[in-house]
């Protein structure tokens, strides 16, 4: 019978365990996110629409997120939190490298579909580990940190395929791709090891937090309308899939030249998220307002803009906006929710993100092929709305926890 052990205690060894998550993020983002960069394009070379890459982005998304309300319910009725974590990660042995092997978009959707539903089995259950170590460090920094480590992957992974396209570059569009998508196997492997190993280190990361938060059950409809505000949020916020799809179609950038753009906004978005970790535990959900409005630029910059400075700029507040979500979102939900019922909050909060992001993603592809300025304005506006909501709630989340 296996002897198990407890995590070790204290702020180090909480550092320590949230490094290594941050690590297991980084392998397994080097593989989404060195696809992601060119997912848009290469269905469109396959032969989708625009409607159709935003549809599959948005769906992506919806599933990435909406299964998470079942995975996180199984997280915290079995507190089977590892098993779910790895069995998150392995499908993407199958689902990214596969794109190599693929010849119509249809198929390509399929192993995108199951890409994000691995995220979607994983997700919660990682959020909640993370969570009870971040206790130790402050929710927003310890969030921030492991965000930032997991970005390290979103740019190298474009990198990577970057790298393949242009030893590759001699050779057929299709087989550039397909050589792209088929080097992903290395960071594949280098996560499942990773999470292996921290598995192995950490059996119990549950012992790292002991005390409760101060405002826990104190939230009602304050929590309704910070998911409200949240999916208005990604209901105007597009997905990078349709942004490079308009990049490629407009010949902003050549194929090769793209990923190297997404890998930059990787690097600010790993800058967001430890800045406006820090900032969270400072200031609180208001942060997330100061945010909207720093990166709701790129819209009209990616779609209005006809230079590639322009284009570059609005890759940068798009990042900004990236990065706050990622890091704030989980640590408001580490803040307020007992570690009883986490895993299901994560779940149930990240599913009504989710539609709200497949909604939105639907649409903005739908109205892509109509009109640019419907686009734009419904974006903005839509994000614009979720600003005051925010500053409202970090006003009443200061006057309860005081």
């Amino acid at each position: 019978m296996a002897v198990v052990v407890p995590a070790r205690n204290g702020s180090h060894s909480a550092a320590r365990f949230i490094v290594l998550m941050g690590v297991v993020a980084m392998f397994g983002d080097m593989t989404y996110e060195g696809a992601r960069g060119l997912v848009g394009p290469y269905l469109a070379l396959l032969g989708a629409s625009a409607t159709t890459v935003g549809f599959a982005a948005g769906l992506g998304e919806f599933l990435g997120y909406g299964l998470r309300l079942v995975s996180g319910w199984v997280g915290d009725r079995t507190r089977a939190y590892w098993p779910l974590v790895i069995a998150g990660y392995a499908l993407n042995l199958v689902a990214v490298p596969g794109l190599a092997l693929v010849g119509h978009w249809q198929a390509a959707v399929l192993l995108l579909l199951l890409e994000r539903i691995g995220k979607a089995v994983r997700s919660p259950a990682r959020s909640t580990l993370i969570s009870f170590a971040a206790q130790e460090l402050g929710v927003g920094k310890g969030f921030g940190i492991e965000e930032a480590l997991d970005q390290l992957g979103a740019v190298s992974g474009p990198l990577l395929t970057a790298l393949a396209i242009w030893v590759m570059r001699a050779e057929p569009v299709t087989d550039q791709y397909r050589w792209a998508f088929a080097v992903l196997l290395v960071p594949v492997f280098g996560n499942l090891g990773c999470v292996l190993f921290a598995r192995r280190q950490f059996p119990s990361p549950e012992s790292f937090e002991t005390q409760r938060a101060p405002e826990q059950g104190q939230l009602g409809g304050l929590f309704r309308w910070y998911v409200v505000a949240v999916m208005l949020l990604g209901l105007g916020f597009a997905d990078w899939a349709l942004l490079a799809y308009h990049m490629t179609r407009q010949g902003v950038f050549e194929l090769g030249t793209l990923p190297l753009v997404y890998a930059g906004a990787m690097a600010v978005d790993a800058l967001a998220a430890l800045g406006f970790g820090a900032l969270f535990d400072l200031f609180g959900v208001s942060v997330l307002g100061v945010s909207t409005l720093l990166s709701l630029a790129f819209v009209p910059l990616m779609f209005w803009g006809a230079s590639r400075a322009e284009h570059v700029l609005g890759a940068v507040c798009w990042a900004i906006g990236m990065g706050a979500q990622e890091s704030i979102f989980k640590a408001a939900i580490a803040r307020l929710v007992d570690k009883a019922r986490r895993s299901r909050a994560y779940g149930g909060f990240y599913a009504l993100f989710g539609l709200a992001w497949w909604v939105g993603s639907t649409f903005m592809g739908w109205l892509y092929e109509r009109s640019l300025s419907g686009l734009v304005v419904f974006s903005v506006g839509t994000q614009l709305l979720a600003v005051p909501i925010f500053f409202y709630l970090g006003q009443r989340l200061k006057q309860v926890r005081a």
